[in-house]
């Protein structure tokens, strides 16, 4: 429990920081209006899957949308995996979830992970294509409407440092903040540290993958106090088995938060077939 010095403390700095997160803000969206003015005179519009010429930057092309599987109701309340057919009124349970319930509450994605989503993916994560970051969020705050209704912050998946340091940039965070500023929801990115390094999920079964990020994930201290008693929603780029996921929502549990879903773009619906 934090006495009332901590909370003046914390009442202050909001106070401080309120305005110049603010100003920061609305600087970067100036310079990203700029910085698209530029491309748009520079660089032709392009398909954001196909690179196909378009009217417009940002968007997909007619076939690129088409090859897109968007995740539809009815799905599973507890995964968000599809399922073939609605069972009545009020929330339904995949066999799935009925067999190993999840850590987390809920998990929603955009569309499965194939076609021209696992390249929009691909290119966001490993070519620094960010262009399609407003498209993203528009995406999320659709696909996780039911989620954004019950959520008071955003937490992004934290990477590891080295893999930080290479890539530039955590493409969950990205996806976190496009989500933030659709919606408007608070974003704390620092959050959740991923404390342990683990070796790549790629090519690994369920129960190895749960092993591999086992511990891997805790709640920052100085940042403890913004996830004790919050709903908070985990935002990821691809659930695959939600080992993850999992890792992470129990180190947000472990730090007082009463509820923690989980939202994506993408959904592995078929293991077997995934690269990631």
């Amino acid at each position: 429990m934090r006495d009332d010095g901590g909370r003046g403390a914390e009442a202050a700095d909001a106070r401080v920081l309120g305005p110049v997160a603010h100003a920061v803000r609305r600087a970067s969206e100036v310079a990203f209006r700029g910085a698209r003015a530029i491309a748009g005179a520079l660089v032709p519009p392009a398909c954001l899957a196909c690179r196909a010429p378009l009217a417009d930057h940002g968007a997909l092309c007619a076939d690129c949308w088409r090859a897109i599987t968007f995740i539809r109701p009815p799905v599973c309340d507890r995964l968000g995996i599809p399922l073939p057919f609605a069972a009545g009124e009020g929330p339904v349970l995949s066999a799935a979830a009925v067999a190993d319930p999840p850590i987390f509450d809920r998990a929603r994605a955009v569309a499965t992970h194939d076609g021209a989503m696992r390249r929009l993916i691909h290119a966001l994560k490993y070519a620094d294509r960010q262009e399609g970051r407003r498209l993203f969020g528009r995406w999320l705050a659709g696909a996780g409407r039911d989620l954004l209704a019950d959520a008071d912050i955003l937490v992004p998946v934290p990477l590891a440092r080295w893999r930080l340091w290479r890539r530039r940039f955590n493409q969950s965070a990205l996806l976190a903040d496009a989500l933030a500023r659709e919606t408007g929801l608070p974003m704390e990115p620092l959050a959740l540290l991923r404390v342990r390094a683990t070796r790549s999920q790629v090519g690994l079964t369920r129960a190895q993958r749960r092993k591999n990020v086992a511990g891997a994930f805790r709640v920052a201290p100085r940042r403890r106090h913004r996830i004790d008693g919050q709903a908070v929603l985990l935002v990821d780029d691809v659930i695959t088995t939600g080992a993850t996921a999992e890792a992470c929502a129990r180190a947000l549990r472990r730090a007082g938060a009463r509820r923690v879903d989980v939202l994506a773009l993408a959904l592995v619906t078929d293991l077997a077939r995934s690269p990631f």
